[in-house]
Parts: C-alpha cells; structure tokens; sequence
C-alpha cells in the first residue's frame, strides 16, 4: 500500500506526540510530520515515546498544512463527531481497503487536529478526503495518540495489490483547484464575496473522482496527454504556445465519445459566446 505519513497539526502535548511516534512503530510505520506551533518535545515525548526515538529524531517540520501533504497523493484529514459539519468519507477499516491499491511509492498522508478543536475547516478543505472512528455519541473525541494507533493498526492490515494509475499530488490537486474556481468565478458561477460556500461542495466531488490528473505546459501536449489517457473532463486555457487552445480544443472534442465534457478558457476580453462557438464546433 502507500507509504503512510502521519501529520499532527499543532499538537498541544509533548507527551502525545511521543505517544504517537510509539504507537507508529508499533505497527510499523516511521514517518511523522509536525505542522505549526507545538511545545518543547524534550524531554517529555522521548518518555513517552519509550524506544521510538528514532521516529521522533527523524520527524519532519512544516510551517503550513499545504507544505505538509503538497507531494502526498492522498490527504485525509481525521474528525471526531463533535461538532462535526463535514460528512466523513470513510471510518479506518473502509480507509485501509480504499487505499490498499495505492503503490509503496505514493504517499498517503493523514492528518490529525488539535487535542482541543481539531483541525478547521479551512485545514480540512485542503484535503481530499475525510475519514472518523466510530465512538459513543455522547463522548465521541479520542486521544490524539489513541486515534492514531487505531488507524495505523487498520492500515498495517491491508494487502497491498498495487495500481498501475499515477494519482496527482496534493499539490497538483490543489492547482487544478485554483484553475477551476477561478473559471468558475469569472462565469459568474460562483459569488465573489463567498466563493467557498458553493466551491467546497465541488472540492469533496472532485476529490471522490478525480484519481488521475495530467498537467500539460500547451495544447500540443495537452492534445498528446488526452489521446493517450482518454479523461473525463479537461479543463484548457485559451493562450498557449504551440498549438493554442481553440485549436487543440476543436481535435479533442471530436475525437470525444459520448459523455465526455471540455471546458475552454479564455482572456476576460474574449466574448464568451464566441469562444463557445469555436470551442464546440466539432462537437457531435
């Protein structure tokens, strides 16, 4: 399966994070990232770390969330029942058998919140997917180190059976995100004073869906790119170098089978209507 990383965001106790450098090992595991502000690890996570050390000495760092998971393929933010807005995609069981056909060299990364609050939703928005433990409703909130140990015995479990797909980073993720939303804003779609009220619903579709993402630098290979990996939805810019974006839009609608869908994009001064008309002049 993949290479499992686990990310604390602000651990508030030294004593748990020793406890999850322990519990990691336990189930073989070794990669640890830190993100944010946390107290002085020494000398309390050694104790409690109790000869996972060497977890702890070789832990990462990291100023932001985004920096944390950006080279992870999958980013999966874990959330109790408290308080909870967001729908959770899957408990540990389900998140081992989903992700048991990622490759040894792909990255999932998953994240755990705060002792007192959890992660935000902003921090849970950067992830692609959401996952909880079943507990008591009237007492559902774990410990941080506990959580951490039941997901990493589930994931410990699974047998891999590796996919031949190449799944995007978090941070191509987060790029085609950034291109969608801002087509999205200048269509009028989406509202300028609240683009995420409407754009986190599409975040969570796209990431249920979206398990292959090719970036190309201009149409000619944006046109190379879709002959060979057939997508569902390719998004184009209009201004390209090479074979520009109306051209390269206009061979891949018609050689698109049905079901398929493209969306052109082009400067704020291009009349919509006429960049729709020659973006789908082949289509059938």
């Amino acid at each position: 399966m993949a290479h499992l990383r686990i990310v604390l965001v602000e651990p508030q106790s030294a004593g748990n994070v020793g406890a999850a450098a322990r519990v990691m090992k336990n189930f073989g595991f070794h990669e640890l990232w830190i993100v944010g502000e946390h107290p002085s690890l020494e000398p309390q996570a050694g104790w409690w770390a109790s000869g996972a050390d060497d977890v702890l000495a070789r832990a990462h760092f990291a100023s932001t969330l985004h920096a944390a998971i950006a080279e992870a393929q999958t980013a999966v933010a874990t959330t109790s029942a408290r308080g909870r807005t967001t729908p959770l995609d899957f408990d540990p069981q389900q998140l081992a058998h989903a992700f048991g056909k990622l490759s040894e060299e792909d990255v999932l990364a998953l994240v755990f919140g705060r002792e007192d609050s959890g992660l935000t939703r902003e921090e849970i928005t950067l992830c692609q997917r959401t996952a909880g433990i079943p507990t008591n409703d009237a007492f559902p909130t774990m410990n941080l180190a506990q959580a951490v140990g039941i997901f990493c015995y589930q994931l410990s479990r699974i047998v891999p059976v590796p996919s031949q797909r190449e799944r995007p980073t978090a941070a191509l993720m987060e790029r085609l995100h950034e291109r969608v939303e801002s087509l999205l804003l200048e269509a009028g779609f989406l509202h300028q004073n609240n683009p995420d009220r409407i754009y986190d619903v599409i975040r969570s579709i796209v990431a249920s869906l979206a398990s292959e993402i090719h970036e190309c630098e201009d149409g000619a290979e944006a046109l190379a790119a879709y002959r060979a990996h057939r997508p569902d939805y390719v998004l184009m810019d209009i201004a390209m170098g090479s074979l520009d974006g109306i051209a390269a839009t206009r061979q891949i609608v018609c050689g698109m089978k049905a079901g398929r869908m493209i969306i052109a994009r082009g400067p704020r001064h291009w009349p919509p209507r006429r960049c729709a008309t020659k973006a789908t002049a082949c289509s059938r």
